[in-house]
């Protein structure tokens, strides 16, 4: 339980750095669109960005999960 607590602590930050890996996210289509019309390097520096917001999603959502999960497995009954 205690890697449940640690991973899921801040679910206000998770939230945070979730929307942020989906601005990311965004961003890199963006730029993947614009190497389609421009110049190849946009495309490859659009993979990158789109990885990297996709990675910091990831992490992030694993801190919301953990978060619920640890709420679910120490609800106590009235």
């Amino acid at each position: 339980m205690s890697l449940l607590e640690r991973i899921g602590q801040d679910p206000q930050r998770s939230m945070q750095r979730f929307l942020s890996g989906l601005g990311l996210f965004i961003i890199g289509v963006c730029f993947i669109f614009l190497g389609y019309y421009q110049h190849y390097l946009w495309q490859i520096l659009g993979v990158v960005i789109l990885a990297g917001g996709c990675l910091l999603a990831i992490y992030a959502y694993i801190g919301l999960f953990a978060n619920r999960l640890y709420h679910i497995f120490n609800h106590t009954k009235p």
